[in-house]
């Protein structure tokens, strides 16, 4: 077999077996991984999207019968307020805070993978239970939504957890976005999906469809996906090879918060992806509705065009996950530059592109605007969210589980300040939003040039007597 290339991160796929006869061309095993995880994040950003398209039939909406003719038979839960819908949708981000730092300890104790798996699975679980919790009522619906959130915290930190295992230095970006890539595709296709299914099929059959495919995924995973690469009895030796010359020890007892809560790199991620999630946010919450006050949309043509940025965002970082690891591998860019090249490059161009927004004359360039400016956070993400990996890889888990934490925070408070601030849905109004956002990615933009590093901190490098006590 041939010895891993010349560049550095690269394992060549051998030509031939050890008798010399050719074998076929297969995908690496951490491509692989790679591909399951970005399904396994489709999968749960679908089954949390669906209910917010299914609670308008839930509510208020139509399904075709058999005849063809329409029923109103799904609007069962009229009686539902405006706030008790709001209620049941935002009550999974109150779970979902919870389990985030939680979720990085049980998977360094346990393995990404099972975590992963159990996340994925009770997310499936309570989505196929949905309908019949519903009919119990919506304060057994928001407890069920509420464990849902659980479920579905621990999985940013297990898949962190994997890829210290399985990214080799430097193809962390792309493989790591890769997977993230998957939230933003399987929302865009779930809300449409959703409308079809809920409108011929009934709102229930929404929830099974995305449970059911959440199943066959965790039946997948369990089979052919391993925590450690040592574990997988498929991955060649050149492959094996190039992952345990990056493989980095992991202390699953002791973490060094005195250290972590100290580290300036650390909080220039949390606050990276804080401003990156308050923006997002706000718009993923609110663009109908601002396409529907400022370029006059109906409502249901608004839903459509509001899924377009969130494609874009998702083809941006899948783009910006191989470009940043090119400059890396090929270019011998330093990893802090690509870090602070990406992040706070996007943030700019999101905030020029809300401004530009703000003083738009054309519903075209309105619309042009705010896609851009959604679609330019997967260069963000292209930065900070692999810079747990670069500066203590193995807490991944750990910090991911922090920085998720506190970036889960602008989904509970943004919508306040929106209802609070947009009464009348005038141009005035949207445009103090913009300004808020544009100046919140600035201070993002500002605070990771300034404090981001590429290297490993000192206090999770081997050679630190913190690491070599607990060793």
């Amino acid at each position: 077999m041939q010895s891993t290339g010349p560049n550095y991160g690269a394992a060549e796929t051998p030509t031939a077996d050890d008798s010399g006869e050719p074998i076929k061309w297969r995908m690496q095993r951490r491509h692989i991984v790679a591909l399951f995880a970005f399904l396994g994040f489709a999968n749960i950003y679908a089954m949390r999207a669906d209910l917010s398209v299914a609670i308008v039939q839930m509510t208020s909406g139509t399904t075709k019968v058999r005849d063809g003719s329409l029923s109103n038979l799904y609007g069962e839960f009229s009686s539902w307020s405006p706030m008790v819908q709001g209620s049941v949708l935002g009550s999974f981000f109150f779970g979902y805070i919870l389990t985030q730092i939680p979720g990085g300890f049980l998977s360094h104790r346990y393995g990404g993978k099972i975590v992963f798996l159990v996340g994925v699975f009770g997310t499936t679980v309570f989505t196929l239970l949905t309908p019949p919790f519903a009919k119990l009522g919506y304060v057994i619906l928001i407890i069920a939504r509420f464990v849902e959130g659980m479920f579905e915290g621990v999985t940013y930190p297990a898949m962190h957890v994997m890829w210290s295992h399985w990214a080799p230095t430097l193809e962390k970006t792309k493989l790591a976005t890769f997977a993230f890539a998957g939230s933003y595709f399987g929302t865009v296709v779930a809300m449409p999906l959703s409308g079809y299914i809920g409108h011929n099929l009934g709102w229930p059959f929404i929830f099974y469809f995305f449970g059911l495919v959440g199943l066959l995924w965790c039946y997948f995973w369990e089979k052919r996906i391993y925590d450690m690469p040592t574990s997988d009895p498929e991955i060649s030796t050149e492959e094996l090879t190039l992952l345990q010359r990056d493989a980095v020890s992991h202390n699953t007892y002791v973490v060094p918060w005195r250290f972590i809560f100290a580290s300036k790199p650390v909080w220039a991620v949390i606050m990276a992806h804080t401003c990156q999630n308050w923006g997002f946010y706000t718009m993923l919450t609110n663009l109908p509705k601002i396409l529907e006050d400022l370029a006059n949309y109906e409502l249901e043509k608004a839903g459509v065009v509001s899924g377009l940025p969130y494609f874009i965002m998702g083809a941006t970082l899948l783009w910006s996950g191989q470009f940043a690891d090119y400059l890396r591998k090929e270019k011998g860019w330093e990893t802090v530059k690509v870090r602070r090249y990406f992040c706070c490059g996007g943030f700019v161009l999101q905030a020029v592109c809300l401004i530009a927004a703000s003083l738009a004359k054309s519903t075209s360039f309105l619309v042009a605007s705010l896609t851009l400016s959604i679609g330019a956070g997967g260069f963000t993400w292209a930065g900070f969210s692999v810079n747990h990996l670069d500066i203590a890889p193995q807490y991944a888990g750990h910090l991911m589980g922090v920085s998720n934490t506190v970036a889960t925070l602008p989904g509970m408070i943004s919508p306040l300040i929106v209802g609070a601030m947009v009464l009348a849905g005038t141009v005035a109004e949207w445009n103090f939003i913009f300004y808020l956002c544009a100046g919140i990615y600035i201070i993002g933009a500002a605070f990771y040039w300034k404090w981001s590093s590429g290297e490993i901190e000192a206090w999770a490098s081997d050679q630190s007597p913190f690491v070599r006590e607990m060793q």
